[in-house]
This record gives C-alpha cells, sequence and structure tokens, in this order.
C-alpha cells in the first residue's frame, strides 16, 4: 500500500504536535519533518529554564512519534504544482500534501549601531554581546556569555523580555529592561497588574524603564551600552534583544501562497494552494496572527483530524500568557481591561506586602478575563472556567483565593 506523504516545513511545537497527532489517529501516516535547526522539536516555553541551568536543553524535547525528522535541513523553495521541495543543499523532495509550520523570525529593533561596523542592515552580523533568545542555539550562545558580563539590558518588556531578564537576575548578573510602552506586558496585563510585575522584578534587582525607547548601541564590534532616546546611556556588555517575532512567510510568498502578515488559512488550516495548510505562528486565521503555542496546538489538532477524515474546524482560540517556575510568576488570559461602561463586573485583590496582583473580569456567571501576578495557587481552576465557559461560583473570590488559605 503506497502512502500519502505529508511533509512538514518546520520542526517546532506545532509541527511536533501535528505529527504526534497524525501518528495517533493513524500509525501508519508517513510524516517527514524538515527543520533548519539542528534540534529535533523542543518546547521553546522552557528556553528560560535551560538557560539558568535548572533544565537540562536534552529535557526540553517534544514527542514527534514515528515522523521522520530531518534536523538542520533549510528548504529554501517549493513547487505546489509539481509538489515537490527544494533544500539549501540542492536536494529535492516530493510531497502529496504540504504544512507549513515554518513559526516567525525575531523582530530586530530600529536600533542604531546594532550591527558590527563590518556589516550593515538586518543581515550583518550582530556586535558581540548581543543576543536574540527564541531558539536553543540562541539559548546557548546567551549561556556562554553570561560568565564574562558585568551588565545586561534586555530591549523589550513583553513576556519573553520578562522571562530573559528574570532568568539573567537568577544567574547573578544586573539586569536593566528598556520598553516602549507605558508598562510591562501590555498585550497581557493591565496597568496595575503591570505595576505589580514591575515591583516583583525590583525586588529580584531588575530595573524597568518603561516608556523608553533604546536609540543606539555603543561600542566598536562588541556592546558597551545602550542609549535610550531621551539621553540617558545604560551601561551593558550584554544585551538582549526581546522586541516580538514576525511570521516567517518569505519561502510561502516566493511560491505563490496568499500572504498578508501571515500565511492566510480557512477554518480546516489550508492555505490558498490545492494540498498545502499551515499551522503555527506562521499562519493568519480571520485576520488574527496568534504567535503563541497554544493557538498553534490547536490548529494542529484541527489539521490531524482533518488530514485523517474527521470533521473539524479551527474558529479561533481563547489566549493566554503564563510565565511559571520561579520567583516571578504570571498568568493573563481573555479580555482583562474591558472597556469602561462595557457590561462587565470587575474583582481585583491586590496584596503589596507578598507582591500579588489577581483581577477578574466577569460577564453575568461566566469569566471572561483574568491576570494573577504573584500567586498562581488557583490558577487551574481559573483556567478550567474560562477555556470551557462554565459559569462560575456564585461568591467569584473563590476563584481567586484558595480553600483553607487566609483572607
Amino acid at each position: 500500500m503506497i502512502r500519502r506523504q505529508i511533509a512538514v516545513v518546520g520542526a517546532g511545537m506545532a509541527a511536533a504536535r501535528l505529527a504526534a497527532q497524525l501518528f495517533a489517529r493513524d500509525p501508519g501516516a508517513a510524516v517527514t519533518l524538515f527543520g533548519d535547526e539542528a534540534y529535533a522539536p523542543y518546547n521553546r516555553a522552557l528556553l528560560a529554564d535551560v538557560l539558568t541551568g535548572r533544565l537540562p536543553a536534552g529535557t526540553i524535547g517534544l514527542p514527534s512519534s514515528a515522523a521522520q525528522v530531518r534536523t538542520g535541513v533549510e528548504v529554501v523553495a517549493v513547487d505546489t504544482a509539481a509538489r515537490t521541495l527544494e533544500s539549501a543543499d540542492g536536494s529535492i523532495a516530493g510531497y502529496d500534501t504540504l504544512v507549513f509550520a515554518t513559526g516567525s523570525n525575531p523582530v530586530l529593533p530600529p536600533i542604531r549601531n546594532l550591527h558590527c561596523t563590518s556589516n550593515t542592515g538586518e543581515g550583518g552580523e550582530l556586535k558581540q554581546g548581543v543576543h536574540a533568545f527564541r531558539t536553543l542555539a540562541d539559548c546557548a550562545r546567551l549561556a556562554a556569555a553570561v560568565p564574562g558580563a558585568r551588565r545586561a539590558v534586555v530591549i523589550g518588556g513583553g513576556i519573553l523580555g520578562v522571562s530573559a531578564a528574570r532568568a539573567l537576575a537568577a544567574l547573578g548578573l544586573p539586569v536593566e529592561i528598556v520598553h516602549q510602552a507605558p508598562y510591562l506586558m501590555e498585550r497581557h496585563l493591565d496597568e496595575d497588574g503591570g505595576a505589580a510585575l514591575h515591583r516583583a522584578l525590583d525586588r529580584l534587582g531588575v530595573a524597568v524603564y518603561a516608556e523608553n525607547r533604546a536609540k543606539s548601541l555603543h561600542g566598536t564590534d562588541r556592546a558597551e551600552g545602550v542609549t535610550l532616546a531621551n539621553g540617558y546611556r545604560l551601561d551593558a556588555d550584554l544585551v538582549v534583544l526581546a522586541c516580538g517575532a514576525r511570521p516567517r512567510v518569505g519561502l510561502a510568498r516566493a511560491a505563490g501562497l496568499e500572504v498578508r502578515t501571515g500565511i492566510v488559512v480557512d477554518d480546516g488550516m489550508a492555505a490558498s494552494a490545492p494540498d498545502v495548510y499551515a499551522i503555527g505562528d506562521c499562519t493568519e486565521h480571520r485576520g488574527v496572527v496568534h504567535g503563541l503555542s497554544g493557538p498553534a496546538w490547536e490548529q494542529a489538532d484541527v489539521l490531524a483530524a482533518r488530514l485523517c477524515g474527521a470533521e473539524a474546524a479551527y474558529t479561533g482560540s481563547r489566549v493566554g500568557a503564563r510565565l511559571t517556575a520561579g520567583p516571578v510568576e504570571i498568568a493573563a488570559f481573555g479580555d482583562v481591561d474591558p472597556v469602561a461602561g462595557g457590561a462587565h463586573d470587575v474583582i481585583r485583590l491586590a496584596d503589596p506586602t507578598r507582591g500579588s496582583y489577581k483581577k477578574l473580569v466577569l460577564r453575568g456567571d461566566r469569566l471572561v478575563g483574568a491576570i494573577l501576578v504573584g500567586d498562581l495557587a488557583t490558577v487551574g481552576a481559573l483556567t478550567h472556567a474560562y477555556e470551557r465557559d462554565e459559569p462560575v461560583p456564585a461568591d467569584p473570590l473563590h476563584l481567586l483565593i484558595p480553600q483553607g488559605a487566609p483572607q
């Protein structure tokens, strides 16, 4: 029996989930993952724990069942008419079904002198001491640089920047975060939650410069400091770029697929060419690019079902952010900052002495958003109520205060 050949361009979290779900439904599936990294699929959410040494790099791998995983293979061209892939080494592989799971690339901020003097433009070599923080290779380079560093600046105060800053502080480095928005993690927290996170980082020795923009780097071929737009200079010989990510769509665009911000897909995760699909960070569904692991896995589950003949549709995700396993723990999801005057009830609990901040946003008897900073004891119950859209208890405070806890 000749089995359909399913080729997946990418070997990250979405690709691994798709392979695992395909084999769960069809143990004889013929699936090949093409990954340009040197590593088999792994959990990017745990990179900060690898950086601190809490987890060995070899323990964050993800199962991909019986899929053939071709690491270190960069796909450089796709011919959707001939149904072939071309790799950087010139080799050609055929497919019956193609899945783009190319993920995203880190955004390099518009900072002067970011690259070595002998290189210009985004393709040039970054100065020594300047690091992205998105892959295991990035993590290894950053870990190797920490012992010889004196001070670190993290540019970007989203979840990735906060995670990196927390890890570097745990390794004993003085750390400063530069963030353009008025408060940290503004995509996931409200102003009070951002302030609580700011105070928690202060206790770790991490300074935060909110509403500030990094303007330029000092140093010829090695980073020596960062100058802010207001002229203030931060000395640093280690700079981490955590300014977000952009869907990796160049290969899909060159292949003639419809691309806006991401690869455009329908509710079945189908792209604009026959038997071509996309999942994960590279996709745009109903005008939304999620860029988070939860939606990527949900998309992979839907596609696995459809490729195995089952009815399934992806209609969107209830997204959130979580930062755990450390001295600063955060969870946030849903509509955490509803427009004033809307039909919402809001419950807040703040305990500055314990460094915690909690918030529930309710519409009727349904939970539509929540923030937890510093105390995640009830996050399981909150997540369950939110994801299943179930009625909350008559006294919603039970979702914020564990039973038996002092009030």
